[in-house]
């Protein structure tokens, strides 16, 4: 039950990210097809960015109303039907509006599956389930550029959104079959859905809530700004082909998900806090080496992969904790918890990739400027947030 849990929720967690990745080899061919500038075409991603931004905060406390399925099959129906949009879009204002909606529906699947592993597990339970689940979201960042670019070649861009709807007919069936309601009818949320949106109001006042999702928030704007840039930077800045960029982009995440692999054992050893702690001060030192060796004139793809790639190793450390720690203490408003903390995470990651792209000029430097920053932005909010004192926090629970 704990693995097949893990799987499904990984697979659900996916479906969104995957909409992402799958589609950034498709920018250009999309441009050509439609006849749009690239600012109009990375607005299609840009709008996506927002929805997952702000629609989670309609999911959180539905879910812990009514339960965590309904909304689940809501979002997905909705991502599906807005792929099929997508798919036959005729020209780029109507693909930018369905890439919108197709957002709001992906919501739910990131939404869902934190507050279900706080449903049924705390501590370093719920983290090794959490890093379980990234295990299997792994397929999204590391196959989908790949998927992405052989689907193009095979069909052409509208096939990507055919394949990504079918993926959320998939998870319905998975949801149907296989994931059963944590949060039943006697536990849910009592009073109106105006109560419910209340939680917020208790999440906003919670000191550290708020700073242990903006350590969190930090970290993943790092790899937006990775995300947003890197498709400039390897295939026009060094020379890489479609296939060798969805190479990198593959390794880098596959560093992040190996290394959150060990979250479980290493929490129980020396608690989440400290973990999380130690693991944010290496992933600042390694991108502000990076920072200071680039202003200091290397241009040097293969160490800035590794830098790269030993930076979101780190961050396979604290990310997929950060959920554990900020849920900890409101499990009967798990679903808003989640949904406040994915919405800070994907609107600080959306304001790093605006800030980012408009200094973007196909150099590597302005993307690894917005990642260090990132990085010493996580550091200094681990240090006021989490401090050193980890010895008794309920993480060791």
């Amino acid at each position: 039950m704990f693995y097949r849990n893990a799987v499904i929720l990984g697979l659900i967690s996916a479906i969104g990210p995957f909409a992402i990745d799958m589609y950034l080899p498709a920018l250009p061919s999309i441009g050509h097809a439609l006849g749009a500038g690239p600012a109009a075409v990375q607005m299609t991603l840009t709008v996506f960015f927002i929805a997952l931004a702000t629609g989670q905060l309609i999911y959180g406390p539905i879910a812990d109303r009514i339960g965590r399925k309904p909304p689940l099959y809501a979002g997905l129906l909705l991502f599906a039907l807005s792929s099929v949009g997508c798919a036959l879009a005729p020209d780029i204002r109507t693909l930018i509006i369905f890439r919108f909606l197709e957002g709001i529906g992906a919501c739910a699947g990131m939404v869902m599956p934190l507050a279900i592993a706080r449903d049924l597990h705390t501590g370093p339970a719920a983290a090794r389930l959490m890093s379980l689940v990234t295990l299997v979201f792994s397929i999204s960042p590391i196959l989908a550029p790949l998927v992405g670019s052989a689907v193009i070649a095979w069909s052409g861009w509208r096939a990507v959104f055919w394949a990504v709807t079918l993926t959320a007919v998939f998870g319905m069936a998975l949801i149907a079959l296989y994931l059963p309601e944590t949060n039943r009818a006697e536990s849910h949320a009592s009073g109106a859905f105006a109560t419910a949106f209340r939680g917020y109001r208790t999440l906003l006042r919670d000191r550290h809530f708020l700073g242990v999702s903006l350590i969190g928030a930090f970290g993943i704007a790092s790899f937006f700004a990775f995300l947003a840039n890197s498709s400039f930077v390897m295939i026009g800045h060094y020379g890489l082909s479609p296939s060798q960029y969805g190479l990198t982009f593959s390794l880098n995440a596959a560093a992040f998900i190996g290394v959150a692999q060990f979250n479980g054992a290493i929490g129980r050893r020396f608690g989440l806090k400290r973990m999380v702690s130690v693991a944010v001060v290496v992933f600042a030192t390694i991108m502000i080496c990076l920072l200071l060796i680039t202003l200091a004139g290397s241009d040097n793809l293969y160490a800035l992969m590794t830098l790269l790639m030993m930076g979101y190793g780190c961050l396979g450390l604290i990310n997929p904790t950060i959920g554990v720690l900020a849920l900890e203490d409101h499990g009967p408003i798990a679903g808003t918890a989640s949904a406040l903390l994915g919405t800070i995470q994907f609107l600080i990651g959306s304001l790093v990739m605006a800030f980012v792209g408009y200094f973007a000029n196909g150099d590597p430097l302005p993307m690894i400027i917005g990642i260090a920053g990132c990085a010493i932005c996580a550091l200094l909010l681990t240090r006021f947030t989490l401090g050193g004192n980890d010895t008794s926090d309920a993480s060791r629970r």
